[in-house]
């Protein structure tokens, strides 16, 4: 089965082919651990899991090699370090650890490797070097600045003019620079910032060349497929096929950085974009505490990972009751057995449509549906674990039904809702309809909804508890 994906840099889709199926590389562009991350932080990192997963599908477990970097040095890191009186790692380690639980919690696997730019160091200072071996870079003022006038190819990711750029230039051109568009690969450190020393002057790295540098040291070059946010194309993605390309090459030319180019859309809240100022920044953080970690995963990928995504109340409701419908499906076949198994071609042929999610959440349902009508033993065996392989490939499903139901719930009050389950039962059996009738109604107090059946009784939250503790339009 062949994987095809939008390439930004042909501005097209083409099938993939790994330069080695048995080491196939990508690198995600990871945070920077300053403070929490937001919904929108979270998109890449949902999206580019299920690649991920996709990949380690196709090409097996071991033969797939994901990096996604850690910014650990920044000026907003160094501002949270000085307000608060402490080292930056600090505050890096103290998000960073925040961060990868949060992700976790959204279904995200860890990457093979998590690269940090202040381990780093020495492979950024040896890029720089080359680039300013090859005559694409200057010194001045301590700083080292790209020159994007030596690399004429620069501009094609984003399918920018340099000639329209520089003519329609805004940019306050500073001192040690000869053209606005130059940017920073290395820069002298503010008195009681960190600062490495380097032949410059000490001083520490401009954002663009952290991610190339660690690429070429961690993964080495050209990688596969590079991934990020569609708002990093310009000119995060843009300055690192320069730097990667004029390290190598005096005449920069095209040896090979990123074989492919993958962005993900972006993400708005209620219709707006989200910023500070509106006051709709919506943290990973704090969502959690409100909403199943699968729902949040499942709504991220609800639309096309390439397309806008708004994130609303009705979107986690809707998520929400899609998904309660698919686990209430494995809690009626729970004493069903489900064979440990690969996904089925099925829903890897619409995720290998470049990452068609859509139609893989339709595909799920036609498996539990198929679940549901199926006609003996041997049928609803294969077709559970038809249903549970699919999830696994998208990072949903595989959760404990009844629990899911149950979330948010004490044991001291999960204890109590079993007993008056219990009691009603018995009073059912006895055919004692008042007191059956009473238990009811203290478990619709407790916002309980209770399901019969020939076997017994079961129960879960009613949807309104579940909007109390989050899903409203207060998200």
């Amino acid at each position: 089965m062949k994987l095809h994906i939008y390439d930004t840099l042909r501005r097209e889709k083409v099938g993939f082919e790994p330069q080695n199926p048995e080491r196939v590389t990508l690198y995600v562009c990871g945070p920077t651990v300053y403070s929490f991350a937001h919904i929108g932080n979270a998109r890449p990192v949902v999206v580019f899991d299920v690649l991920f997963r996709l990949l380690r599908a196709l090409y097996g477990e071991h033969h797939v090699i994901y990096a996604r970097n850690i910014t650990d040095v920044d000026d907003k890191i160094n501002k949270a370090a000085f307000d608060q009186g402490v080292e930056i790692d600090v505050i890096t380690n103290h998000f960073a650890d925040i961060y990868n639980a949060d992700m976790a919690t959204l279904g995200a696997l860890r990457p093979t490797l998590e690269p940090r730019v202040t381990h780093n160091i020495d492979a950024i200072l040896a890029q720089i070097a080359a680039i300013l071996a090859n005559g694409h870079a200057y010194a001045e003022q301590g700083h080292v600045l790209f020159d994007v006038e030596s690399f004429k190819a620069y501009g094609a990711l984003s399918r920018r003019s340099l000639d329209d750029m520089i003519a329609g230039s805004r940019v306050e051109v500073a001192p040690y620079k000869r053209n606005p568009h130059d940017f920073v690969l290395w820069k002298p450190s503010k008195p009681g910032e960190p600062a490495w020393d380097s032949p410059w002057g000490p001083g520490r790295p401009g954002w663009h060349i952290e991610c190339s540098a660690m690429i070429e040291a961690n993964l080495g070059l050209p990688i596969d497929i590079h991934g990020g946010g569609h708002d990093l194309i310009f000119p995060h993605h843009e300055n690192e096929i320069a730097q990667g390309l004029c390290a190598q090459h005096a005449h920069g030319q095209d040896s090979g950085y990123a074989r492919y180019w993958m962005h993900n859309g972006f993400l708005t809240f209620e219709g707006d974009k989200m910023s500070k100022s509106l006051g709709n920044v919506k943290l990973v953080h704090d969502l959690i505490e409100q909403v199943p970690g699968e729902v949040i995963r499942a709504a991220l990928l609800s639309a096309h990972y390439r397309g806008p995504l708004d994130w609303t109340g009705e979107l986690i409701a809707q998520t929400q009751s899609r998904l309660d419908g698919m686990y209430g499906t494995l809690r009626k076949f729970a004493a069903v057995p489900g064979r440990d198994e690969a996904a089925a071609p099925a829903i890897l042929e619409v995720l290998c449509d470049d990452l068609n999610t859509p139609r893989a959440f339709a595909e799920l349902s036609a498996l539990a549906k198929a679940l549901e009508t199926a006609a003996d033993d041997e049928a609803r065996i294969a077709a559970k674990s038809r249903l549970l392989a699919a999830g696994r490939v998208l990072g949903l499903l595989q959760g404990d039904p009844e629990a899911w139901f149950r979330g948010g719930v004490d044991e001291d009050l999960k204890a109590k809702i079993d007993a008056l389950v219990a009691e009603r039962v018995a009073a059912r059996t006895a055919k004692n309809w008042p007191d059956a009738d009473r238990i009811r109604k203290a478990l619709d107090d407790l916002g309980v909804d209770v399901m019969d059946s020939a076997t017994g009784a079961t129960w879960k939250l009613k949807a309104a508890e579940t909007e109390d503790r989050g899903l409203s339009h207060g998200l």
